[in-house]
């Protein structure tokens, strides 16, 4: 048993010691090895994912699917107390006269478990492995206090959240540090673009914004609101005794092999504050045109103008449409080293080797127009603006265009037409609009037919989808529209002619409308004619 015990240990301790360097110096200073694995999740150093795989592989126990273990309904095992269960990270889930299943989060203590177990029970135990932190509140619903002794405990804490001492100290606890690093862990493996924390009257939600749509993913006791919030506090340097204001933030995190930006916004609420954190990976980060969804023909097009040495090109669609990522997409075009590019972004979300990156600082009186004002005295070759808002930046960036320079920028508008009469609307002649608009890109984002499923959301075998979770799709790809000006259409932009005359002037010059590109994507087998309806519902 020696044997096999020591090599178990051996292939935990050099698979560790790949991934973080520091493992062997600090196992020396730390000989209860259970307490430096977590230690170094709960810095960030390892994810709990690939610690039970480590854990899994040095030992061939099997790591049980969490969907199944969150919908399980677990009986309390008597006998055995909450905080024995919580010391040891450990949950029986079911059992015979002779024979027990456990749960576990670490191996280093079967042998002691199974022994205490048989000597008090008289059952063997099977183990089987399963995340810490989703084990930990395994065990706190399972055997949970009364709903009254709950809500008392909901209450104190709200009350204690006055001290920003006795908030950070409930930040620190250890349960937290590992439900907030697990969360973001989820996050990032279900491709997360936005994490939602919103207290309720009685319970605290937490929802993902997957492919676009918001999915409950857990929810957890009200008294645990004042330590979660403000362990996000912490890492996105915020202010974790204001409580009244708004407040903005933003931090990089290392999670095991993960590397995110994450931006976070906080806005009090009537049943406390509601936190948005925005996930950008780094990792993820890939921009290329190839791979946005546009069919080549409107590619190469897009391609073409975005090569040109002046003039107008914008991006227009609803938030959260993909305008930056195709923007983005064209600068890996135009980044050379012959050319100087500068961005100007509200705010920057992506950091781009090769690119002067300024940011919007309202407070500063540092904004798009100001800002785009001394960007055209630095000798750019490309300019990009992160948004047209008003006449004055409009202007400006006409100018520039006028002047020599090529300058991509988004609107917010529901078809490409419609970014000319908003242009008019706010102000901008017709004949400058004609004379430096080159092109407008109009898009949405829509969700892909899942291709384990096939859009069916389970299949006979295993019940709900792994792959998309039951939902029938996974990713997201664009639909496009792409106006290209020409002599006929700019004629009638400087007569300052209506979005509809622009519109069928396009179609009649060979343009395909978004609607045409999403019935494309949807006989390709892509998405479905009910998602198209969805995105382009407003078009």
């Amino acid at each position: 048993m020696q044997n096999e015990g020591q090599s178990r240990f051996d292939v935990i301790f050099g698979e560790l010691s790949s991934l973080y360097s520091d493992y062997p110096e600090k196992a020396k200073k730390n000989p209860e090895l259970r307490k430096l694995d977590w230690e170094l999740c709960n810095q960030g150093a390892i994810s709990e994912i690939d610690l039970i795989a480590i854990y899994s592989k040095a030992t061939g126990l099997e790591i049980r699917d969490e969907e199944e273990i969150r919908d399980r309904e677990v009986l309390p095992f008597p006998g055995i107390s909450t905080d024995y269960l919580l010391n040891w990270a450990c949950l029986p889930v079911s059992w015979t006269d002779d024979e027990m299943e456990m749960l576990v989060s670490e191996p280093y203590s079967i042998g002691k478990m199974s022994y205490f177990i048989k000597s008090l029970y008289g059952r063997k135990v099977k183990f089987s492995l399963v995340r810490r932190s989703l084990l930990e509140r395994k065990i706190n619903s399972v055997y949970e206090k009364s709903q009254t002794e709950q809500e008392n405990s909901s209450s104190q804490f709200l009350q204690a959240g006055d001290s920003e001492e006795t908030l950070r100290s409930l930040a620190s606890e250890a349960a937290i540090v590992r439900l907030v690093n697990e969360t973001f862990t989820r996050a990032i493996e279900s491709d997360t673009s936005d994490i939602h924390i919103e207290p309720e009257e009685t319970r605290l939600v937490i929802r993902f914004r997957i492919d676009g749509m918001l999915h409950l993913i857990m929810t957890t006791p009200l008294s645990q609101y004042p330590a979660i919030v403000s362990r996000i506090k912490l890492i996105g340097g915020l202010n974790i005794a204001e409580r009244r204001l708004p407040q903005d933030g933003r931090t990089n995190l290392k999670l095991g092999r993960y590397d995110v930006d994450v931006r976070i916004s906080t806005i009090p609420t009537m049943n406390g504050e509601s936190v948005v954190l925005r996930l950008l990976r780094k990792d993820a980060m890939t921009y290329d045109l190839k791979n946005i969804g546009m069919n080549e023909a409107m590619r190469l097009e897009f391609e073409r103008i975005a090569s040109l040495p002046y003039g107008i090109i914008l991006v227009v669609g609803p938030t959260g449409s993909g305008k930056t990522t195709t923007l983005y997409s064209a600068m890996t075009i135009l980044n050379t080293t012959e050319r100087k590019i500068i961005t100007i972004e509200d705010p920057v979300e992506y950091r781009v080797t090769g690119l002067s990156q300024m940011q919007v600082n309202s407070k500063i009186g540092l904004d798009f127009a100001n800002g785009l004002r001394h960007i055209v005295r630095q000798d750019p070759d490309v300019i990009l603006v992160g948004e047209i808002r008003d006449k004055e930046t409009a202007e400006i960036a006409i100018h520039a265009s006028l002047t020599g320079h090529l300058v991509l920028s988004t609107l917010h508008t529901n078809d490409a037409a419609g970014a000319i009469s908003r242009l008019l609307d706010i102000g901008v002649e017709g004949f400058l609009i004609s004379s430096s608009l080159k092109a407008v890109l109009s898009q949405r984002l829509i969700r892909k037919t899942c291709v384990k499923c096939h859009g069916k959301g389970s299949d006979h075998e295993t019940g709900k989808c792994k792959v998309c979770s039951g939902t029938g799709f996974r990713g997201r790809t664009g639909i496009y529209e792409l106006l290209v000006i020409n002599e006929e259409i700019a004629s009638a932009i400087s007569k300052n002619s209506d979005s509809s005359t622009i519109m069928n002037l396009a179609i009649k010059n060979g343009m395909k409308t978004i609607m045409e590109d999403g019935a494309a994507k949807v006989a390709a087998g892509i998405t479905t004619a009910s998602e198209i309806a969805r995105v382009t519902i407003n078009v």
